[in-house]
């Protein structure tokens, strides 16, 4: 099996210049210059230092904005227990080091900066993560289990060994309850498109777009789904550019509903008979200014040889990156409600959304497993391994549904978390896309949420045998 090499990884994450060099850019005097006349010129004095976690959380500190010389040189330090969201296992036990871990250093990078739309007195900016640059032997290389550092590294080393770059655009749905979103419908009737409810949801889209639109979001389009369901989109961009706004996206979220009084959840399956939050990635393959995932006149569903090895790919391991595209408990509810749009069996083919990837005319793959609790730098990392290897290799996606045979050829994906826990950690592909202590921490943390749920006693339970037994 061709994969990223061990060597290639350890390359990577053994660089010792890799915080100098950030901290040299960072202290370059046009980039300084202009953070401070931008700061100046909205009156920031906050600024929030943000890094996203494995658990796809975002943890930072805030510091006055007359700090930004400082903290662009020396960054800002954390306990290393907090890209595993600094969560306890059932014993106690905090994972990713116990409180005895050693700090980490986030350097910020200035691209990122953006002043709060909701509050021009606040900006932020998102950091890359670092060993503490005095640690004998691993100061100043990069950490290991930085999630924004991960699928940086992932795309520019894909992007050096084959010529190509990966876009991606993202479309995350939600679920918005409270005051005035109650759902117009007819019985048996699905209440989507219907413009007397997306009316209901004009408050929080108004908000919203403008919100997104200042943090560099072109949003393009949105509708309204299943009861309470919002999906809003923005135009593609390379990986890195999306990932960061998925995040952004759930941030300013989360503020609007502050500000109108409703709630919103990213919870994957709120309601069971009822479509869950999906996140699909619409992927698509550069080189330069071409997308070479399709060929011009091919009536091959629009694929190009690459492309169709890059989905020979996806669909051999989506059965072990499930566990990254669908990351919690919650999350395999998704697969069992039948007729919900969520695909359970590693199927491709144009335009059907009974497909796990569904090839549009248009010349991007849209790979509908994720849901709308995923980590973004994770689940792009993961399939950008993928689709190498299913361009090295050559792998054949095999027939698209709805040719003869088709379905037969096709594997299921695990149905709950427990086992897409054991189909992941037994994948030689996914231990070497990912660095060694990112792997360890993350099934660690999906180990934990299993025993926990498993050890859960529920309402469906004590209804079913409460009274019932034996």
């Amino acid at each position: 099996m061709t994969m990223t090499s061990d060597s290639t990884v350890s390359s990577a994450l053994s660089d010792r210049d890799a915080f100098a060099r950030h901290r040299e850019a960072n202290m370059d005097r046009e980039v300084v210059a202009d953070l401070e006349k931008r700061i100046a010129a909205s009156g920031v004095e906050y600024i929030y230092y943000m890094l996203p976690t494995i658990g796809s959380k975002v943890v930072a500190k805030m510091v006055p904005a007359r700090h930004l010389r400082r903290n662009l040189e020396k960054g800002i330090a954390l306990h290393r227990t907090a890209v595993a969201d600094l969560q306890s296992d059932r014993m106690g036990n905090l994972i990713g080091g116990g409180i005895g871990a050693r700090e980490m250093v986030g350097l910020p990078d200035p691209e990122t900066f953006v002043v709060l739309p909701w509050d021009h007195s606040v900006a932020r900016m998102f950091c890359r993560a670092y060993e503490p640059p005095h640690l004998p032997e691993v100061g100043g290389r990069p950490l290991a289990t930085d999630s924004r550092g991960l699928l940086s590294r992932a795309h520019s080393e894909f992007t050096a060994r084959t010529g190509l770059e990966v876009r991606s655009g993202c479309e995350p749905e939600m679920t918005w309850v409270g005051p005035g979103l109650d759902v117009i419908k007819k019985e048996g009737a699905s209440p989507a498109y219907q413009v007397e409810n997306l009316e209901r949801m004009r408050p929080i889209y108004k908000k919203l777009v403008p919100y997104a639109q200042a943090f560099g979001l072109d949003m393009i389009e949105g509708d309204y789904e299943d009861d309470g369901q919002l999906e809003l989109n923005w135009m593609y961009d390379r990986v890195e550019l999306t990932s960061d706004r998925l995040v952004t996206y759930r941030q300013i979220c989360r503020q609007v509903a502050r500000e109108e009084g409703v709630t919103a959840s990213f919870m994957p399956k709120p309601t069971a008979g009822q479509m869950g939050n999906g996140c699909h990635h619409n992927l698509s393959l550069w080189r330069g200014d071409e997308n070479v995932l399709i060929e011009p006149g091919n009536p091959d569903l629009h694929l190009s040889e690459i492309g169709r090895h890059a989905v020979g790919g996806m669909l051999t391991h989506a059965a072990a990156s499930t566990i990254a595209m669908a990351p919690t408990v919650n999350s395999y509810k998704r697969f069992w409600d039948t007729g919900q749009f969520a695909p359970s069996i590693a199927t491709w083919g144009l335009d059907s959304r009974a497909s796990m990837i569904r090839i549009s005319s248009i010349g991007r793959m849209e790979y509908r497993l994720p849901d709308a609790s995923v980590n973004p730098y994770l689940s792009h990392a993961l399939l950008i391994s993928a689709m190498e290897d299913g361009i090295n290799r050559q792998i054949n996606p095999g027939a698209p549904i709805g040719e003869s045979g088709a379905l037969a050829s096709f594997p299921a994906i695990p149905l709950n978390l427990g086992e897409a826990i054991a189909t992941f950690r037994s994948s030689d592909l996914m231990s070497s896309a990912i660095p060694a202590d990112y792997f360890d921490i993350f099934l660690e943390l999906k180990e934990d949420e299993w025993a926990r749920f498993s050890g859960a006693v529920t309402d469906w339970e004590r209804a079913m045998y409460w009274e019932t037994l034996p």
